[in-house]
């Protein structure tokens, strides 16, 4: 087989959506605003040079740092920033719906119409610009309350909640908003002895006595169970609607041609991206039901609940794509598997100032792996580099960096639509602006191709500022993806 070279004749599809993504927590700002309750970001304070990890507290805490707190004001500046965006030329917006600003403590019964307004507005706003929402019901943002009060998504009652909101959210916005996405990233918690993945998955602060894999489990089936919920009533409301499930797509190689390691990097896949199958695919795979059998996990199925996943199967897959992994057989083969144990670098790709791989073939790989997986149309909701940027005496900020990132990632996406035959919707590469780090709370990891200055203090005249990669980007779609 030739390998074929991407050329001018190459076209892609006409109404691609080229965008960018967002999050609420990590650009709202106005925590407690028009009737916002505290959700599970509000209560995460920002790494420190002496603590590497966000630190998730029970209570507001004297002396440490919650950026999502301001995060850069979007809830009030989002009509000039969406005037930005309109002038960038983006066909679409990702962003969320913060949870606790329709339903405050999560389990009310009826939603807080002044948060509902305010999207209203929002989407108003982007539409007036020919720009298209894209909206995420849960983006690592639920309400605290449900984590105090019922202990997350190990309560089967969250499952009620959840469809309750997502309902509310239908039925207001079904004639604005036509991509929706259920829970972002919702398999991050396979990594689940990384308990910052368990908490903003799915509210889990567990005990050192309980297994957390078996709780991962648990409080995911709770979640897909909620997500199937709320497709079936996206359906029912308006058929026209398309739900997507979301995944963070990362290829897991095997570091050598080795049989074990192989066999490690097909189970590794396989663990990793049960979610799809489930979401996608409307069941258990079979090996997985066997695992819980093995591990003896007491999974929460009812009887309905195979019926309700094989019903709300979700429309299409929303993913992230920052980089690839690999991985390696442990030579004492105590564990089969083991991610949080087996992974290793991979010395073939070069690595970004926070040591994420970067490999841009490996988003062709992965939207290939995708489409012959689960056989749906994928859309790109996150993609691109976080990085130090210097503004210049001039106030001009050079970011080659991120223009080279994000144009051979682009251009392996183009290859796997107009080469291989995928099914790609659209491109929301991460983020049009700079916003508050999920990971490490910084504003100084900045992902923007507008600037913002503010610090990871909140200090700054959050004034905006385009960088170089804007021209770049705003030239790309313009021309529907010529590089």
């Amino acid at each position: 087989m030739e390998c074929v070279i991407l050329s001018k004749e190459m076209k892609m599809p006409t109404g691609f959506l080229w965008g960018g993504a967002t999050a609420a927590h990590q650009i709202e700002g106005n925590w407690q605003a028009d009737g916002k309750g505290i959700s599970i970001a509000d209560m995460m304070a920002a790494a420190t040079v002496t603590e590497p990890n966000r630190v998730v507290t029970k209570s507001i805490e004297s002396g440490k740092i919650y950026p999502n707190h301001w995060a850069i004001d979007f809830y009030n500046s989002y009509p000039q920033d969406i005037e930005l965006f309109s002038e960038l030329g983006l066909k679409a917006l990702r962003v969320s719906i913060a949870w606790t600003r329709i339903f405050p403590n999560g389990d009310e019964l009826t939603p807080n119409e002044v948060g509902l307004k305010h999207y209203d507005d929002l989407f108003d706003k982007l539409l007036a610009h020919n720009i298209q929402p894209i909206v995420t019901l849960s983006h690592f943002e639920m309400p605290f309350n449900l984590v105090k009060k019922y202990g997350g998504w190990l309560n089967r009652e969250l499952i009620t909640f959840f469809e309750r909101f997502a309902t509310a959210c239908f039925e207001r916005f079904h004639k604005k908003v036509k991509y929706w996405m259920t829970f972002n990233e919702i398999n991050n918690q396979t990594d689940w002895r990384n308990p910052h993945h368990l908490y903003q998955d799915s509210g889990l602060l567990l005990d050192k006595n309980e297994n957390a894999e078996e709780s991962m489990f648990q409080a995911a089936h709770n979640e897909m169970v909620a997500s199937a919920k709320a497709v079936i009533a996206a359906h029912k409301i308006d058929n026209s609607l398309k739900v997507g499930a979301m995944l963070a797509m990362v290829p897991i190689y095997a570091l050598t041609a080795k049989p074990q390691d192989q066999l490690i990097a097909q189970r590794a896949m396989q663990y990793r991206y049960y979610y799809g199958d489930v979401q996608l695919g409307g069941k258990y795979p079979k090996w997985l039901l066997n695992y819980f059998k093995l591990k003896k996990f007491k999974m929460p199925f009812l009887k309905e609940d195979a019926e309700i996943l094989k019903e709300g199967v979700c429309d299409y897959l929303g993913l992230s794509y920052y980089f690839s992994l690999a991985i390696q057989a442990r030579a004492d083969k105590k564990v089969e598997y083991d991610e949080h144990n087996d992974l290793v670098n991979n010395p073939y790709v070069e690595k970004s100032q926070w040591g994420w791989q970067i490999d841009p073939e490996g988003l062709r790989y992965i939207l290939n792996w995708i489409q012959d997986r689960w056989d749906k149309p994928s859309m790109i909701v996150e993609n691109g580099i976080g990085a130090y940027d210097k503004v210049q005496a001039d106030g001009t900020i050079h970011d080659d960096y991120r223009i080279e990132y994000l144009k051979k990632h682009v251009e392996q996406m183009e290859l796997a639509i107009t080469v291989d035959g995928v099914d790609v919707l659209g491109y929301c590469m991460w983020s049009p602006i700079d916003i508050v780090s999920a990971s490490t709370g910084e504003m100084k990891k900045r992902y923007g191709l507008i600037y913002v200055d503010r610090d990871d203090t909140g200090n700054g005249t959050n004034a905006r500022k385009k960088k170089d990669s804007y021209a770049w980007y705003k030239k790309l779609i313009a021309s529907n993806g010529d590089i």
